[in-house]
């Protein structure tokens, strides 16, 4: 867990499906994060502000208004933000070459890290075989995604009565169903092929599925920047070009609290294998 001190410095920051204009959005934490960090550049990744949510029903809490308020001052102030759009902010895909208060909207761009590397920024989405082929399906999926959030918000709502800290629902159901897991790892070797695909680039830096990780595995460097819907993390790079994840959480002891009570349900429950 990161300290909570003075502002960082960073070269990079990285966002991504942070959802403004869900009830999941923890604009909260997010705000908090842009407090205690300042970056030369910011890219937004993705699924900003959610279109398909905001499209059945409005919601847009001052948190909210607030976090794109920040955005606009840093930019102001002389930090470059790129927006990338995703599927649930796609709306802003007529606009790409524009800029809105200092914003570029691109379709994708090439980030140069302080070491020379050379990295394809996407959302992910048009990687995604659900949100190319069946859209109802994955309309249909984030509207269930979206009671499971609502679910796991009273859920945490009692867990800090009784001094918990927060704790993911649908996190932990989604990497315990084999299924999701398949899903990841095809995203992440498909995401890794494009950017091959396009030569003379030595990673990606990608958003959509909500599951951050770095990994050096795939012939080279995948980064997902994780969500502020469930996990509240970030992808940060330094001026030696070094990247890690920054996890936002309520306390420090929020991951292996995590770990334990995953494992306990996990032993009341039937395995993967046994349920096909």
């Amino acid at each position: 867990m990161l300290e909570r001190g003075g502002p960082r410095r960073v070269r990079t920051l990285f966002l991504s499906d942070i959802h403004l204009g869900t009830r999941g959005c923890q604009a909260d934490k997010l705000l908090d994060l842009l407090r205690h960090y300042e970056a030369e550049t910011i890219y937004l990744v993705g699924d900003i502000v959610d279109g398909w949510q905001l499209k059945s029903a409005w919601y847009w809490p001052q948190l909210h208004n607030d976090v794109v308020q920040k955005l606009l001052r840093q930019a102001r102030k002389g930090v470059r933000l790129i927006y990338i759009p995703g599927n649930h902010d796609e709306f802003l895909r007529d606009y790409y070459g524009t800029h809105f208060g200092g914003i570029e909207v691109v379709e994708d761009a090439v980030h140069v890290s302080a070491d020379g590397k050379r990295y394809l920024i996407v959302h992910g989405d048009l990687f995604d075989v659900i949100i190319r082929h069946a859209r109802w399906l994955a309309l249909m999926g984030s509207n269930a995604y979206d009671i499971a959030i609502w679910v796991n918000t009273y859920l945490n709502s009692i867990r800090r009565a009784f001094g918990l800290t927060y704790w993911s629902l649908s996190k932990w159901a989604k990497l315990k169903v084999k299924n999701a897991m398949k899903f990841i790892g095809e995203y992440e070797t498909t995401l890794a092929a494009e950017a091959h695909r396009r030569g003379n680039i030595d990673g990606v830096i990608c958003g959509h599925i909500h599951h951050a990780v770095i990994r050096d595995d795939l012939g080279l460097r995948y980064i997902n920047c994780g969500d502020w819907v469930e996990s509240c993390t970030a992808v940060v790079e330094d001026f030696n070009g070094q990247f890690e994840i920054v996890k936002w959480a309520e306390a420090g002891l929020q991951t292996q609290e995590q770990d334990n009570m995953a494992a306990a349900l996990s032993a009341a429950m039937p395995s993967n294998a046994d349920c096909g």
